[in-house]
C-alpha cells in the first residue's frame, strides 16, 4: 500500500515524478474517499491538485494522515483550521509562481485599458480596412492604481505598475515598508475611492469572501476598473456584473470566478471585460517549479525533515 496519494489532474513530468515516489492516483477526493480500507489506512499524504472542499469528514477517512500538500500557493480549499486539530500539516508552493501571476495582472490592465481583445478582432474580421480606425481606448501611464492586498504577489504587481508610472496605492491588514511615494489605506473602499485600477490579490477563504462588496464598486466609481488574479469569491459577481452592466464600472479583467469553470453567462455579454481560464501560473516554467516544490515537501515529510514551505 501507497504512503503517497495523488489527488487531481497529475500529467506528463509531475506524474512521472510521483510515480517514482510510490504515490497512487485519484481523480478526486471522492475516488479517494470510497478507496477500500487498507487503502486509505496507508496514506500519510496527500498531493493535493484539484479545487474540491478538502475537510474533516475526508480526513478522518484516512488514519495515518499527516500532511496535505498543496500545489498552488492558494490552500482555501483545504480546511486549514480541520487539518490543524488533527494534527495534519499542510504546505503549499509559494514565490514559484509570483512572476507569472503579477505579469498576467499587469497584462490584463492594459488589455482592458487598450481595449487590445477589440483590437485583434478589428484587424481578423477585416474592420480596419472596411471601417477605419478603432475608438481611442484609454491611456494607462500616470494614472492611480490600487492593490488590494500587498503581499508576495501583490508587491510583484506593484512593482511592476510602478514602472509603468502608475501612481501607486495599496491595502493590506497592516501598512507595510514600501518606497517613497506609495499610499496606504485602511479599508478596501478608501483604496476604491482613490484610483482608477483596482487590482485584487488577496488570498481566498471565508475571511475574505466578498471583501470587494458594492460598497468598494460604487467607490471606485463609472471610471474605474477591477483586475482580479486572486479567487473568484473575493469579490461580490453579481453586484460587479450588474454595475458592469449599467455603466456605473467602467471595465474588469477576470482570471478568476465563482464556480469555475463554469461562468456566468452575463460577462460573455460585455465589451468591457477582459476574461482569461484561471492561466496565472499556467506556463511551463512555472507549473514544472511548482510541482517540484509540491514534492519536496513530500519527501521532506516523509523523511521526517523540516518542511520546505508549511503553511500549519
Amino acid at each position: 500500500m501507497a504512503d503517497v496519494a495523488a489527488v487531481g489532474g497529475y500529467e506528463g513530468e509531475d506524474r512521472a515524478a510521483l510515480e517514482a515516489m510510490g504515490a497512487v492516483f485519484y481523480d478526486d477526493l471522492g475516488a479517494l474517499g470510497d478507496a477500500g480500507e487498507d487503502a486509505r489506512g496507508a496514506v500519510r499524504v496527500v498531493a493535493y491538485k484539484h479545487h474540491q472542499p478538502f475537510d474533516g469528514e475526508i480526513m478522518d477517512r484516512l488514519p495515518q494522515l499527516g500532511l496535505i500538500a498543496n500545489n498552488g500557493v492558494g490552500y482555501d480549499a483545504i480546511d486549514v483550521d480541520a487539518a490543524k486539530a488533527r494534527g495534519v500539516r499542510v504546505t503549499n508552493t509559494p514565490d514559484v509562481l509570483n512572476d507569472d501571476v503579477a505579469d498576467l495582472a499587469v497584462a490584463m490592465l492594459l488589455m482592458q485599458a487598450r481595449d487590445l481583445c477589440a483590437g485583434d478582432a478589428w484587424v481578423r474580421q477585416g474592420k480596419w480596412a472596411e471601417e477605419g480606425a478603432m475608438p481611442l481606448a484609454r491611456k494607462v501611464a500616470g494614472k492611480r492604481a490600487g492593490i488590494c492586498g500587498l503581499g508576495r504577489i501583490g508587491r510583484e504587481i506593484a512593482d511592476r505598475l510602478a514602472a509603468f508610472k502608475l501612481e501607486i496605492h495599496y491595502h493590506s491588514r497592516h501598512e507595510k515598508e514600501t518606497p517613497a511615494g506609495w499610499t496606504y489605506h485602511a479599508d478596501p473602499v478608501s483604496l476604491a475611492g482613490a484610483v482608477d485600477f483596482f487590482v485584487i490579490a488577496l488570498v481566498g477563504g471565508p475571511d475574505t469572501e466578498n471583501y470587494v462588496d458594492a460598497g468598494v464598486i460604487e467607490a471606485l466609481g463609472p471610471e474605474g476598473v477591477i483586475v482580479n488574479i486572486s479567487r473568484g469569491t473575493v469579490i461580490d459577481e453579481s453586484a460587479m456584473l450588474d454595475a458592469l452592466e449599467a455603466g456605473r464600472l467602467a471595465g474588469a479583467g477576470l482570471d478568476v470566478f465563482r464556480g469555475e469553470p463554469q461562468v456566468d453567462a452575463r460577462f460573455a455579454r460585455l465589451g468591457n471585460v477582459v476574461l482569461q481560464p484561471h492561466v496565472g501560473s499556467a506556463t511551463g516554467e512555472t507549473r514544472a517549479a511548482m510541482g517540484a516544490l509540491q514534492r519536496r515537501n513530500v519527501a521532506a515529510f516523509l523523511a521526517g525533515e523540516e518542511l520546505p514551505t508549511p503553511v500549519v
